[in-house]
């Protein structure tokens, strides 16, 4: 019989988390978001009613759908709080020894049978793994940003992993109206293994080729049929968050392409980390 997936628990409600969060809501779920202060978990809320709202406003829900999916919204700070759930996500910083202390907290809190994954884009999961009692449900789920937007979710396996939860994790990201696809816990899993040198390609040749961002942009999605140009991309993703994986990827498997260009470190170093920031390679309108 498929598992049915009633309560679900996100930790960490920054830009991820929160599209996380909204995206289970919207499918049905009960959700817990838990922060680790009641201010930032009410921000995590606020930007979520935010982007519910927009929706609204452009005809893809109903008021009434976006106040019953903000009413399956529980916020907390109380890792307590996500006893019964039977997935949790973590979406908080990207440092090993972070989620390991999470897991190894959560596993004292949700039943045996919950999956534990991790967002990570560029961490090992494996290692993550290592960390807990209890390795053979952890599993990554590598949403992409905006999370309520892009419909792809990488399920990553660990070389520890069971294959229950780890068809348990497929079927719930199904669930909730993703396109998943299977990985083995490798540097960069799928998506970013490719995209991560290939922008940093990109980035190199506006300095060495003198292109404006504009036009690599505009080379970028007129000649190869791009949706997005690599700099808007990279002010997508966060400026601070390529150079992060970048780092981890080029650590990992010591390509050169992988490491990240002096222009984007300079960037990150200055606070120009793209829309978030409200400048990058271009300038927005904070939300």
């Amino acid at each position: 019989m498929p598992r049915e997936f009633r309560r679900v628990g996100v930790v960490g409600l920054g830009t991820m988390g929160a599209g996380i969060a909204q995206v289970c809501v919207q499918a049905g779920l009960e959700t817990v978001g838990r922060e680790v202060s009641s201010e930032l978990g009410e921000r995590g809320r606020g930007r979520i009613e935010h982007y519910l709202s927009r929706g609204v406003e452009k005809g893809r829900l109903t008021a009434a759908e976006r106040d019953a999916a903000l009413d399956r919204l529980q916020i907390t700070t109380e890792l307590s709080d996500l006893e019964g759930c039977d997935v949790v996500v973590e979406a908080i910083v990207e440092d090993l020894e972070a989620k390991r202390a999470l897991f190894r907290e959560l596993e004292a809190v949700v039943p045996r049978e919950a999956i534990l994954a991790t967002n990570t884009s560029a961490l090992p999961v494996t290692e993550l793994a290592r960390g807990v009692e209890s390795p053979e449900r952890v599993v990554g789920l590598h949403f992409f940003n905006p999370a309520p937007v892009l419909p792809l979710v990488e399920v990553v396996r660990t070389e520890l992993t069971a294959d229950e939860p780890y068809d348990d994790a497929y079927a719930f990201a199904e669930r909730i109206g993703k396109e998943p696809v299977r990985c083995a816990d490798t540097p960069g899993f799928i998506v970013n293994r490719i995209l991560i040198p290939l922008l940093n390609d990109c980035v190199r040749v506006l300095d060495e080729a003198g292109v404006a961002p504009e036009d690599m942009d505009k080379a970028m999605t007129a000649g190869a049929n791009w949706p997005i140009g690599p700099c808007a991309l990279i002010d997508l993703i966060g400026v601070d968050i390529h150079v992060h994986a970048s780092e981890a990827l080029h650590a990992a498997l010591g390509e050169p392409r992988m490491a990240a260009p002096e222009r984007l470190v300079r960037m990150r170093d200055e606070g120009l980390l793209g829309r978030k920031s409200g400048r990058g390679f271009f300038t927005y309108e904070k939300d």
